[in-house]
């Protein structure tokens, strides 16, 4: 946790009555109270938003499967493509969106997003050739790039820092129920094929876009930019939550100014670079279990009905171990710990498909292969946005770990080819050797991080690098310019490891 400097206390800074008796049962109750409301009101549609998110763009995998491939007369090498086209303007839209969300405000922009990527989403059921397929995968891309990425900070503007790695599990762990619900729907959805005149395939595409563009619809009266804005929190609970993310983060204030400065100093800090590869390896393994685990499972020589259904059980294991994981990490506030640990299933999982023959014993892998590659995420995710400050220097470094991991994305797209089905053996040994270096450099970067706070307590340093502030002409009083300009780099602020 950041140690605010004596200055920023709530009592010194005169933050009214109901935040100076803090210590206090009562308002240690209210600040329970209204992280509470938080969670209720705001986690769980940020949550819906992820699963859409995740769903429209993996629901690909169970068309294929429903007959997709077949019926446009797509090649493999043009699946392929359909698949990685998303990734490329998707990554593109990431930082830039990031860096803007506060000015725009994520009131606006999230639903915006939301409901014109759901639009997108109907029109792929009503495609009928291999370039219009690729068109409005192009699209949906750069419309969904912005989500992930934008909810991570919008959460840290709710949140405090030891708090972040649960909420982000609680909407990251959309993810594994979207593999789980989406195929639950497929095997529901496909059995309308030929109403209306269009596919079972198509029907997946429509009826879940449709869903989307309400959703999208009804984010625009429900979500608040800022707990100030929230329509459930009374005004002292308002209070009372941005006084404590100021004590958790001083340099949360309007001198936190967009600067480039900040994106360059995200892309030369050393524990962001760690986490950027961690991502990457992450990112492999991951889109092409959520990509191609129904074409895996089909693949081991079951019906496609069936296949939509066994689909479900290793995402629902996911989420379970990603929620128990992340409760885990921000109970300890541990990142790198958990991250090793979990990723040591996957790397079970990836070992035991290598070597397995019976094809029950090769689906019983995927709950281990599952869990151990979705759980980390949201742990390093909370890592990533606990070490970078200030805002935009945070705004850069969340962004870098998506667009790493949607990198990894492109790569998993192509290391699934048919003919090698249903081991995939190159592309096994390829997740499992990604699998160790998650474990390697998780490790690495806790070393590094544990070494940056150590050299902060060296005696002196702490004066030593604040002197500059302090001899400013202007002066620097109330300690901010300091905060600001350092941000993690400051003495008093203490890395999690």
């Amino acid at each position: 946790m950041t140690n605010a400097p004596p200055s920023m206390t709530s009592v010194e800074k005169g933050g009214g009555s109901n935040m100076a008796e803090h210590a206090g049962g009562y308002d240690k109750h209210l600040e329970r109270a209204a992280v509470r409301k938080l969670d209720l009101t705001v986690v769980p549609i940020l949550t819906m938003f992820y699963l859409l998110s995740f769903l429209d763009r993996a629901n690909i995998g169970n068309a294929r499967v429903a007959g997709l491939q077949k019926q446009l007369g797509l090649t493999d090498h043009q699946y392929q493509i359909c698949v990685t086209v998303l990734f490329v303007p998707y990554i593109l839209a990431e930082l830039p969106s990031n860096l803007l969300l506060q000015r725009i405000g994520p009131k606006l922009l999230m639903p915006t997003l939301l409901t014109i990527w759901g639009i997108m989403v109907t029109l792929q059921g009503l495609v009928t050739s291999f370039a219009g397929l690729v068109v409005v995968r192009a699209l949906l891309g750069l419309l969904e790039g912005p989500m992930f990425p934008g909810i991570v900070l919008y959460l840290s503007g709710f949140y405090t820092r030891k708090e972040l790695a649960l909420r982000i599990a609680l909407f990251f762990s959309a993810a594994s129920l979207s593999g789980a619900f989406s195929g639950l729907l497929a095997a529901a959805i496909e059995k309308m094929d030929g109403v209306g005149g269009r596919p079972g395939w198509a029907w997946i595409f429509i009826l879940e876009g449709l869903f989307t563009v309400v959703m999208g619809i009804i984010g625009f009266f429900v979500l608040p930019s800022t707990p100030r804005d929230s329509k459930f929190l009374t005004h002292e609970e308002k209070e009372l939550i941005m006084e404590r993310l100021e004590r958790d983060r001083p340099y949360m204030k309007p001198v936190d100014s967009f600067s480039f400065k900040e994106v360059l100093r995200s892309l030369a800090s050393p524990h962001v670079l760690m986490v950027f590869i961690i991502f990457f390896m992450i990112g492999t393994t991951l889109y092409g279990l959520a990509l191609f685990l129904p074409s895996i499972v089909n693949q081991l020589g079951f019906s496609a009905t069936k296949t939509q259904l066994l689909s479900v059980g290793p995402f629902a294991a996911g989420f379970f171990v990603s929620l128990i994981a992340a409760f885990w990490s921000d109970q300890y506030n541990s990142r790198g710990i958990p991250a090793a640990l979990l990723s040591t299933l996957a790397i079970a999982g990836f070992a035991m498909y290598l070597r397995a023959k019976d094809k029950f014993t090769l689906y019983g892998a995927l709950y281990l292969m599952v869990p151990g590659v979705y759980a980390p995420v949201p742990v390093i995710t909370a890592w990533m946005a606990n070490n970078s400050e200030p805002h935009y220097r945070r705004a850069t470094s969340v962004a870098l770990g998506f667009i790493a991991t949607n990198s990894g994305g492109i790569l998993s797209t192509w290391r699934y080819p048919t003919k090698e089905g249903p081991r995939f053996r190159n592309t096994t040994i390829m997740n499992l050797t990604f699998t160790v270096v998650v474990v390697v450099f998780s490790l690495l970067n806790m070393a590094y991080l544990s070494r940056r706070n150590k050299q902060k307590d060296l005696p002196g340093r702490r004066e030593e690098t604040l002197r500059k502030y302090e001899e400013h002409p202007e002066g620097d009083k109330d300690g901010l310019k300091a905060w600001v300009d350092l941000g993690d780099k400051h003495p008093d602020f203490r890395y999690t490891l």
